[in-house]
């Protein structure tokens, strides 16, 4: 493949397929084919190989059989591979970026960002390889030794989501293969072909045949039930909704499989009196609009003091109405398209909602004349507690902004959710802040920041918004197994 440029991934079909089972590019057993679509334009970009329930079953048995292998691979060996496929993504970064912005949309310096946050979990997972280790100690009562082993689970299968195709799928992938376990994986319909890039440059760094296996599909139920009805899978990972992820762990609970959930959010973003409004302002503009506010920890619900709310609203206001939107290619554009266009109905939705019931635009930026999956960064103020913006997880770029006055009270508002993945506060006073952090429900908090993700720190929710850390040292447990022996030797 062709790592030099897109033409071989974006513009023209692979040679074979693009299905990498066992190392090779092949087409889907049953030769069907689905496009994927640009969103700057609604026009497709190319058809791709649709993997269907034969293609999962053969990959599946691809996994098992290069599973020993990998197992008795030494983790330095491991470790290197996933270096130098971290050198790789740096090398490749501009292309992985471009593929990016053609089947996701999102703006060109997002998508650059993407690549390296996605390229540092390769990094990262290298340097934790080599740390798994065994335990050996005496028993407390004597007589004998405890010994504790860490091994791999075994196959792995993972469902990634459009909005971060790369990282997404590196974060997902590092730790199985760091931690010794096979993959499969199924990308979103919307966004193969990063995801296909990645397994080549996993490939050119010397990954054995078989370690990772990529099916892109528009057929995602049968591929998916297909794995999860093996006894031979026994970790699935999936990041995507609340609802889908619901299904999927009832499907897993059948053969008992481990499994790792990373599902809806929605973010309170709050404002106390003393806060560093500039510094909010800036805040809020990365956790609401990176990734044009198709991110899963973006700020949904913004809560904002009422000692501050006019300078802050003015601010921010004037912030989103001069984002530039466009398409992704574009230089100066910082909001691409959204994904589809159920995407924008449902965005649209939501507003008109939230206006039907009393809230007004405060701010609002301009998109470009022309096709393409456009909603401009949008500001509403004035909006009841009612309004389904405020309780379903908006996608896009629009900012809800209602007030408060008393700390507990903003508290019980932000907590009155079944999610609890992200939250976030900017407040001067220390004291203050920490106590709002540890009384919020989420399983990440940003103090007077407004980027969240880490490689090195551990990503994950609470309440409905999951199951399970990825990330930080927490992110390979989830494909180790412990092991106890008793060790006892003969004395006679």
């Amino acid at each position: 493949m062709n790592l030099a440029g897109i033409d071989t991934l974006a513009k023209a079909p692979l040679a074979d397929g693009d299905v990498f089972l066992g190392g090779r590019w092949l087409p889907a057993a049953d030769g069907r084919t689905y496009p994927v679509y640009d969103p700057a334009s609604g026009e497709p970009v190319r058809q791709v190989s649709a993997a269907g329930p034969e293609d999962a079953r053969a990959a599946l048995t691809t996994a098992e059989r290069a599973a020993a292998g990998w197992r008795a691979t030494p983790p330095r060996r491991r470790s290197e591979i996933l270096y130098d496929t971290f050198e790789l993504m740096r090398q490749h970064r501009e292309t992985l970026a471009e593929l990016i912005v053609r089947e996701n949309g999102k703006a060109h310096r997002d998508a650059l960002a993407e690549v390296g946050y996605a390229a540092e979990f390769f990094r990262w997972f290298s340097e934790e390889a080599v740390r798994i280790g065994s335990s050996f100690a005496d028993a407390p009562g004597g007589g004998y030794r405890h010994v504790v082993r860490r091994h791999p689970v075994g196959v792995t299968a993972f469902v990634t989501p459009w909005n971060f195709p790369a990282a997404m799928a590196t974060r997902k992938i590092a730790p199985a293969l760091a931690a010794g376990c096979p993959v499969l994986l199924k990308p979103a319909p919307e966004t193969p072909l990063t995801a296909l890039a990645v397994a080549a440059l996993l490939a050119a760094a010397g990954l054995p045949d078989g370690l990772l296996n990529v099916l892109p599909t528009d057929r995602a139920p049968e591929v998916v039930s297909a794995w999860l009805a093996d006894e031979r899978v026994r970790k699935f990972s999936f990041t995507g909704s609340t609802a889908t992820g619901k299904l999927l762990l009832e499907q897993a609970a059948a053969n008992v499989v481990n499994v790792t959930m990373e599902l809806g959010g929605n973010a309170p973003f709050i404002v106390c009196a003393d806060a560093d409004v500039d510094a909010a302002v800036r805040g809020a503009m990365d956790a609401k609009m990176r990734g044009g506010g198709e991110v899963c920890i973006a700020a949904n619900r913004f809560y904002v003091h009422t000692d501050v709310a006019a300078e802050f609203t003015e601010k921010f206001g004037a912030a989103m109405a001069a984002v530039r939107t466009g398409p992704g290619s574009e230089e100066g554009v910082a909001l691409g398209p959204m994904i589809d266009r159920a995407a924008v109905d449902k965005i649209r939705s939501l507003v008109d909602d939230a206006l039907d019931r009393g809230a007004r635009i405060a701010a609002q930026g301009t998109v470009p004349d022309g096709p393409g999956f456009y909603h401009p960064a949008t500001v509403l103020t004035g909006v009841p507690d009612d309004a389904r913006i405020l309780h379903e997880e908006v996608f896009g770029p629009v900012a809800p902004l209602t007030t408060f006055t008393d700390e507990e009270e903003v508290l019980a508002r932000a907590n009155a959710t079944v999610h609890g993945l992200a939250a976030y506060v900017y407040a001067r006073d220390a004291a203050r802040a920490l106590r709002l952090a540890e009384r919020l429900e989420a399983g990440m908090v940003g103090l007077n920041r407004g980027l969240l993700s880490d490689p090195a720190a551990p990503f994950g929710g609470v309440k409905q918004s999951g199951l399970g850390r990825e990330g930080g040292r927490e992110g390979i447990e989830a494909f180790l197994e412990t092991q106890y022996i008793a060790l006892d030797w003969p004395t006679g």
